[in-house]
This record gives structure tokens, C-alpha cells and sequence, in this order.
């Protein structure tokens, strides 16, 4: 119980540090502040390398409309929204309890739409994502226009990846970003994206941002749909 109460308290510190960010602050200046002590609660799950390279690829395409699946400790939800247009359509999927880090409990909801700017659109959809419900809510949010951005990091299982792939990634426009979250292989564990991407990305126009792919963990996949 004294640590959630102090989880939370920590968290309305750092809403009143979101207040003060500018909507106007470069993709350096926003990685400073989630990979400092202020912004710690949300710092991406993530080499900060890794998380550079995607940021350069965010501010180049400035997506209109963005699909995030899995936000967990909102991180990379943050980033997106600070990064997008000022009136970008941006929606998180995260299922509760999910198996791979997912299910950030109600009271975090306040906050994460603080990570949207004055005239952006935020929907934090709390559900899995496999079920055909699930992408007809996104159909909808989206008005049925293409998105710019698909970033995948729920279900890690190979078949959960695989099926996340296959529903979402007809929704993006030729030339919009599909990105994949834990490309390196995970000894021990249940992970298995690095099986799929190595599959998905053949005859594809990708890029892959790893440290160092004896890291045993994350890594970024990124497809440019053509």
C-alpha cells in the first residue's frame, strides 16, 4: 500500500513536470527529459541508442495518424504524441494484465493524456488487440484514413506478433513507418519477435536499431510499408 501511495505521489510530480515541457521542444531535448531523473517513471523500455534513431525517424515522417500497440510505462506514447503533428489522431492499445509488461492500472489515465498537445486527439483503448472489435474501434478513431505509424510491442509470443502484423499494418499508407519493439533475441524467455522479424522484414525496406545484438533484449524493427 506505502508503495503505491508513493508510486502515485511520484506520478503527480511528474504530471506537473509535463505541464511545463513546450510543445515546441526538439526529439533531443524530449529523450533528455524521459531518460532523466524527472522523467524516470516513463523512460522507455529501451536502450537510449536504440530510442534515438527511432526518434530521427519520428521527426522526419511527423505522423498525422499513429497506432501504438502495448504503451505500458507510456514512454514511448509520450514521445509519439510530442513528435507528431499538433493535431495528430494518436491511439494506444494496451491490454490489462497483459503477459508482456502491459496493463497500467486507471489512475495513470489522467496523466498519459497530458502526453497529447492542445489540439491532438488521444484515445487510450484498453483491450486486446487481436480481437476484431478491438480494430473496428481503430477503423473508427481513424475515420478510415491510413495511418502514418504502426508501432508494435504487445503481445511478444511469435503468434502474437504475427497476428498484430497481419490486422493492423494493411491499415498504414504506402511510405508510413511499421516498427517493431524487442527485435534481438531473448534467451529464456517467452519473447519471440526476433523469430518474426526475421521473417517479415525478406524483400522488405527496413532498418533494424540494436546496440549490440548479443544484448539479450529490445532492439527496433522498422518496415517502410511500399
Amino acid at each position: 500500500m506505502l508503495d503505491t501511495l508513493r508510486l502515485k505521489r511520484a506520478f503527480r510530480r511528474l504530471n506537473r513536470e509535463l505541464e511545463g515541457i513546450r510543445p515546441d521542444l526538439s526529439g533531443a531535448d524530449l529523450l533528455n527529459f524521459v531518460y532523466s531523473k524527472p522523467g524516470s517513471l516513463i523512460t522507455p523500455w529501451q536502450y537510449r541508442e536504440e530510442v534515438e534513431q527511432l526518434v530521427a525517424e519520428l521527426e522526419k515522417l511527423k505522423p498525422a495518424r499513429a497506432l501504438e500497440i502495448g504503451t505500458a510505462n507510456g514512454g514511448t506514447l509520450f514521445l509519439l504524441c510530442r513528435l507528431a503533428e499538433s493535431d495528430a489522431r494518436i491511439m494506444s492499445i494496451d491490454l490489462p494484465e497483459g503477459k508482456f509488461g502491459g496493463g497500467y492500472p486507471e489512475w495513470k489515465i489522467p496523466m498519459y493524456h497530458r502526453f497529447a498537445t492542445s489540439d491532438q486527439e488521444l484515445e487510450l483503448l484498453r483491450g486486446d488487440s487481436h480481437r476484431l472489435e478491438t480494430l473496428q474501434r481503430v477503423e473508427t478513431f481513424f475515420q478510415k484514413e491510413e495511418l502514418d505509424y504502426l508501432f508494435i510491442d504487445g503481445d511478444h509470443s511469435y503468434e502474437g506478433v504475427k497476428q498484430d502484423y497481419e490486422m493492423y499494418s494493411p491499415l498504414v499508407r504506402k511510405g508510413g513507418l511499421i516498427v517493431f519493439h524487442d527485435i534481438v533475441e531473448h534467451p529464456d524467455s517467452d519473447c519471440q519477435v526476433d523469430r518474426y522479424w526475421h521473417e517479415v522484414k525478406e524483400g522488405k525496406n527496413y532498418k533494424e536499431f540494436v546496440r549490440d545484438w548479443e544484448q539479450g533484449k529490445y532492439g527496433i524493427g522498422l518496415i517502410i510499408k511500399d
